[in-house]
Protein backbone atom coordinates (compact mmCIF):
# COMPACT_ATOMS: atom_id res chain seq x y z
CA UNK A 1 0.00 0.00 0.00
CA UNK A 2 1.19 3.23 -1.19
CA UNK A 3 1.44 6.09 1.16
CA UNK A 4 -0.90 8.27 -0.78
CA UNK A 5 -2.99 5.85 0.32
CA UNK A 6 -2.77 5.65 3.32
CA UNK A 7 -3.35 9.13 4.30
CA UNK A 8 -6.43 8.82 1.76
CA UNK A 9 -7.70 6.33 4.62
CA UNK A 10 -6.33 8.27 7.87
CA UNK A 11 -8.58 11.13 6.49
CA UNK A 12 -11.60 9.29 6.15
CA UNK A 13 -13.86 9.23 9.02
CA UNK A 14 -12.65 6.66 11.67
CA UNK A 15 -15.18 3.71 12.94
CA UNK A 16 -14.16 1.37 15.51
CA UNK A 17 -16.03 -2.14 15.77
CA UNK A 18 -16.80 -3.36 19.16
CA UNK A 19 -16.37 -6.60 20.62
CA UNK A 20 -17.14 -7.79 24.56
CA UNK A 21 -15.91 -10.66 26.07
CA UNK A 22 -17.78 -11.64 28.91
CA UNK A 23 -15.24 -12.38 31.92
CA UNK A 24 -17.27 -13.53 35.42
CA UNK A 25 -14.93 -13.17 38.28
CA UNK A 26 -15.42 -17.16 39.60
CA UNK A 27 -16.02 -18.16 36.03
CA UNK A 28 -13.34 -16.68 32.98
CA UNK A 29 -12.74 -18.08 29.91
CA UNK A 30 -9.80 -19.70 29.12
CA UNK A 31 -7.28 -17.49 27.08
CA UNK A 32 -7.02 -19.55 23.62
CA UNK A 33 -10.71 -20.20 23.49
CA UNK A 34 -11.75 -16.22 24.17
CA UNK A 35 -9.00 -15.50 20.94
CA UNK A 36 -10.36 -18.26 18.67
CA UNK A 37 -14.47 -16.59 19.67
CA UNK A 38 -13.27 -13.06 18.82
CA UNK A 39 -11.84 -14.18 15.40
CA UNK A 40 -15.31 -16.11 14.61
CA UNK A 41 -17.32 -13.32 16.02
CA UNK A 42 -15.84 -10.59 12.99
CA UNK A 43 -16.68 -13.10 10.72
CA UNK A 44 -20.10 -13.72 11.89
CA UNK A 45 -20.62 -9.84 11.87
CA UNK A 46 -18.54 -9.98 8.48
CA UNK A 47 -21.36 -11.94 6.68
CA UNK A 48 -24.59 -10.89 8.65
CA UNK A 49 -27.51 -10.35 6.22
CA UNK A 50 -27.61 -7.11 8.42
CA UNK A 51 -23.58 -6.38 7.11
CA UNK A 52 -24.51 -6.84 3.15
CA UNK A 53 -25.84 -5.42 0.53
CA UNK A 54 -29.13 -3.18 2.14
CA UNK A 55 -29.07 -4.44 5.45
CA UNK A 56 -29.66 -1.86 8.44
CA UNK A 57 -25.48 -2.31 9.35
CA UNK A 58 -24.18 -2.51 5.65
CA UNK A 59 -23.39 1.32 5.76
CA UNK A 60 -21.39 1.03 8.91
CA UNK A 61 -19.85 -1.90 7.92
CA UNK A 62 -18.31 -0.09 4.72
CA UNK A 63 -17.28 3.13 6.50
CA UNK A 64 -15.70 1.16 9.10
CA UNK A 65 -13.83 -1.16 6.58
CA UNK A 66 -13.09 1.98 4.16
CA UNK A 67 -10.92 3.65 6.67
CA UNK A 68 -8.28 2.37 9.29
CA UNK A 69 -9.62 -1.18 10.66
CA UNK A 70 -9.92 -0.43 14.27
CA UNK A 71 -11.05 -2.68 16.91
CA UNK A 72 -11.37 -2.72 20.76
CA UNK A 73 -12.63 -5.44 23.23
CA UNK A 74 -14.12 -4.30 26.96
CA UNK A 75 -15.03 -6.93 29.04
CA UNK A 76 -18.64 -7.19 30.89
CA UNK A 77 -19.57 -9.73 33.75
CA UNK A 78 -23.38 -9.69 35.57
CA UNK A 79 -25.90 -7.45 34.77
CA UNK A 80 -23.10 -5.57 32.15
CA UNK A 81 -23.13 -8.32 30.16
CA UNK A 82 -26.69 -8.60 30.32
CA UNK A 83 -27.44 -4.87 28.86
CA UNK A 84 -24.68 -5.38 26.65
CA UNK A 85 -27.05 -7.96 25.48
CA UNK A 86 -29.57 -5.59 24.64
CA UNK A 87 -27.93 -3.73 22.38
CA UNK A 88 -28.08 -5.32 18.20
CA UNK A 89 -25.34 -7.24 17.89
CA UNK A 90 -24.23 -10.72 17.74
CA UNK A 91 -23.06 -13.25 20.30
CA UNK A 92 -20.82 -15.57 19.52
CA UNK A 93 -19.73 -18.66 22.10
CA UNK A 94 -16.63 -20.91 22.11
CA UNK A 95 -16.60 -23.96 24.67
CA UNK A 96 -16.33 -21.41 27.15
CA UNK A 97 -15.85 -17.93 26.02
CA UNK A 98 -18.92 -15.51 25.00
CA UNK A 99 -18.33 -12.95 23.22
CA UNK A 100 -20.69 -10.12 21.65
CA UNK A 101 -19.83 -8.18 18.24
CA UNK A 102 -21.65 -5.04 17.82
CA UNK A 103 -22.04 -3.20 14.46
CA UNK A 104 -19.14 -0.26 13.99
CA UNK A 105 -19.38 2.80 15.89
CA UNK A 106 -17.98 6.43 15.56
CA UNK A 107 -14.34 6.53 17.44
CA UNK A 108 -15.84 8.68 19.55
CA UNK A 109 -19.37 7.49 19.59
CA UNK A 110 -19.62 4.49 21.86
CA UNK A 111 -23.10 3.98 23.75
CA UNK A 112 -22.85 4.94 26.98
CA UNK A 113 -23.50 1.37 27.94
CA UNK A 114 -20.47 -0.27 25.94
CA UNK A 115 -18.36 2.57 26.92
CA UNK A 116 -18.11 2.77 30.32
CA UNK A 117 -17.02 -0.84 29.98
CA UNK A 118 -13.52 -1.36 31.55
CA UNK A 119 -10.81 -2.42 28.64
CA UNK A 120 -8.10 -3.24 31.08
CA UNK A 121 -8.54 -6.72 33.03
CA UNK A 122 -8.83 -8.55 30.47
CA UNK A 123 -5.36 -11.23 31.12
CA UNK A 124 -6.33 -14.81 30.76
CA UNK A 125 -4.84 -17.49 30.88
CA UNK A 126 -4.88 -21.55 29.36
CA UNK A 127 -5.33 -23.77 32.13
CA UNK A 128 -4.02 -26.17 29.84
CA UNK A 129 -2.10 -26.04 26.76
CA UNK A 130 -4.01 -26.10 23.59
CA UNK A 131 -4.18 -29.40 21.62
CA UNK A 132 -3.50 -30.39 17.93
CA UNK A 133 -5.49 -27.96 15.53
CA UNK A 134 -8.18 -29.83 14.09
CA UNK A 135 -8.23 -30.83 10.87
CA UNK A 136 -9.69 -28.40 7.87
CA UNK A 137 -9.65 -25.63 10.44
CA UNK A 138 -7.34 -22.26 9.56
CA UNK A 139 -4.69 -21.69 11.75
CA UNK A 140 -3.66 -17.61 13.47
CA UNK A 141 -0.36 -18.06 14.51
CA UNK A 142 0.80 -15.39 17.26
CA UNK A 143 3.91 -13.66 17.13
CA UNK A 144 6.09 -15.53 19.91
CA UNK A 145 7.99 -12.16 20.24
CA UNK A 146 5.65 -10.31 21.89
CA UNK A 147 3.61 -9.84 25.28
CA UNK A 148 -0.37 -8.40 24.48
CA UNK A 149 -2.98 -8.86 26.87
CA UNK A 150 -6.07 -11.07 26.49
CA UNK A 151 -7.94 -8.17 24.95
CA UNK A 152 -5.43 -7.32 22.68
CA UNK A 153 -4.63 -10.17 21.25
CA UNK A 154 -8.43 -10.79 20.83
CA UNK A 155 -8.38 -7.69 18.09
CA UNK A 156 -5.36 -8.86 16.57
CA UNK A 157 -7.29 -12.29 16.14
CA UNK A 158 -10.31 -11.07 14.92
CA UNK A 159 -8.23 -9.02 12.48
CA UNK A 160 -6.08 -11.90 11.24
CA UNK A 161 -9.73 -13.68 10.29
CA UNK A 162 -10.62 -10.49 8.90
CA UNK A 163 -7.61 -10.31 6.07
CA UNK A 164 -7.84 -14.29 5.70
CA UNK A 165 -11.71 -13.90 4.41
CA UNK A 166 -10.82 -11.27 2.75
CA UNK A 167 -7.91 -13.45 1.04
CA UNK A 168 -10.30 -16.23 0.18
CA UNK A 169 -11.76 -17.63 -3.51
CA UNK A 170 -15.26 -17.28 -3.00
CA UNK A 171 -15.98 -20.79 -3.19
CA UNK A 172 -13.20 -21.34 0.09
CA UNK A 173 -15.40 -18.55 1.62
CA UNK A 174 -18.76 -20.78 1.22
CA UNK A 175 -17.23 -23.69 2.35
CA UNK A 176 -15.15 -21.81 5.23
CA UNK A 177 -18.75 -19.94 5.84
CA UNK A 178 -21.14 -23.22 6.01
CA UNK A 179 -18.56 -25.36 8.15
CA UNK A 180 -19.03 -22.98 11.25
CA UNK A 181 -15.64 -20.90 10.32
CA UNK A 182 -13.59 -23.76 11.82
CA UNK A 183 -10.41 -21.81 13.39
CA UNK A 184 -7.65 -22.49 15.68
CA UNK A 185 -5.16 -20.08 17.73
CA UNK A 186 -1.48 -21.05 18.19
CA UNK A 187 1.37 -19.13 19.24
CA UNK A 188 4.21 -20.14 16.48
CA UNK A 189 7.63 -21.07 17.31
CA UNK A 190 10.17 -18.30 16.36
CA UNK A 191 11.75 -20.25 13.53
CA UNK A 192 8.06 -20.56 12.00
CA UNK A 193 7.41 -17.38 12.85
CA UNK A 194 10.05 -16.15 10.78
CA UNK A 195 9.07 -18.69 7.58
CA UNK A 196 5.08 -17.27 8.06
CA UNK A 197 6.13 -13.44 7.97
CA UNK A 198 7.32 -14.31 4.06
CA UNK A 199 5.59 -16.90 3.27
CA UNK A 200 2.89 -14.35 1.41
CA UNK A 201 -0.16 -15.61 3.57
CA UNK A 202 -2.04 -12.87 5.28
CA UNK A 203 -0.34 -10.79 8.20
CA UNK A 204 -1.55 -8.55 10.48
CA UNK A 205 0.59 -4.85 11.08
CA UNK A 206 -0.53 -3.62 14.50
CA UNK A 207 -0.91 0.28 14.22
CA UNK A 208 0.57 0.45 17.46
CA UNK A 209 -2.39 3.03 19.01
CA UNK A 210 -1.87 0.14 22.22
CA UNK A 211 0.90 -1.92 23.77
CA UNK A 212 3.35 -2.74 21.06
CA UNK A 213 5.19 -0.28 18.82
CA UNK A 214 3.75 0.81 15.74
CA UNK A 215 4.28 -2.11 12.61
CA UNK A 216 4.47 -4.80 14.78
CA UNK A 217 3.59 -8.36 12.73
CA UNK A 218 1.33 -9.78 15.52
CA UNK A 219 -0.88 -12.36 13.91
CA UNK A 220 -0.03 -14.71 10.24
CA UNK A 221 -3.52 -16.26 9.02
CA UNK A 222 -3.12 -19.69 7.50
CA UNK A 223 -6.02 -21.41 4.84
CA UNK A 224 -7.61 -24.18 5.84
CA UNK A 225 -5.72 -27.18 5.08
CA UNK A 226 -9.08 -28.22 3.20
CA UNK A 227 -9.36 -24.90 1.48
CA UNK A 228 -5.25 -25.12 0.41
CA UNK A 229 -5.98 -28.86 -0.88
CA UNK A 230 -9.31 -27.87 -3.00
Amino acid sequence: MSSNETDLRDEKPQFVLPLVVRIERDAPPSRTDALETSARAVLEILTDDRSLDEGEWAQAMTDWQDARIRKVVRRARGAEWRRAGDLPGITVTGTEAEVRVFPPVPLDGWPKLLAKLQVSGTDLDDPAEPGPVPDGAAVLWLNPGLDMSAGKTMAQTGHGAQLLWWAMSDADRKAWQEAGFPLAVRTATPERWAALTVSGLPVVRDAGFTEIVPGSCTVVSEFPRTACEA
